[in-house]
């Protein structure tokens, strides 16, 4: 399965448009938050299985502010991470996942991509495609590949 894990598009959609065509085909797309009103355009770019969550600038959103969904018997755990604190420490939104007994937590807010395991779970961010803010700048998103054992490959990608 391949899934395409994306966050803090803030309403600006060409790089996502180009990110969608150059990866297709693609099984899922999970958007982290800060989608900004551009969910129904994003589930027909995407058109395949679509988990998208609210962020801190998604103001009258009726999106979840986080979902539980299992990937190929892997229960991973996807927020944008601001009521988690993530800006200073990956502390709380790991010990979340942590309580809901899942194996990954994918979350944004920081618009910066990180990849890692903490405690046995796989810790992931795929920083921002619009507003990025890590050394160098440059627009990014995660593509994970799960093999239906269990097994979790995931990359950062970038623009």
């Amino acid at each position: 399965m391949k899934v395409l894990i994306v966050s803090d598009t803030h309403g600006r959609d060409d790089n996502l448009e180009m990110v969608v065509a150059q990866e297709a085909p693609f099984d899922m797309l999970i958007h982290c938050g800060d989608v900004e009103g551009r969910e129904i355009f994003i589930q027909a770019l995407a058109d395949c299985p679509c988990c998208m969550v609210s962020g801190n600038n998604d103001f009258f959103s009726d999106l979840p502010r986080e979902e539980e969904i299992m990937l190929e018997g892997r229960k991973v755990f996807v927020t944008h991470g601001h009521y988690y604190g993530v800006s200073m420490d990956l502390r709380g939104v790991v010990e979340a996942a942590e309580d809901r007994k899942c194996q990954a937590v994918f979350f944004g807010h920081t618009h910066k991509p990180v990849i890692m395991e903490k405690d046995g779970i796989l810790v992931l961010n795929p920083g921002s495609l619009s507003y990025p803010r890590q050394s160098g700048r440059r627009p990014s998103y995660a593509v994970l590949h799960t093999d239906g054992k269990g097994n979790m490959d995931a990359e950062i990608c970038y623009l």
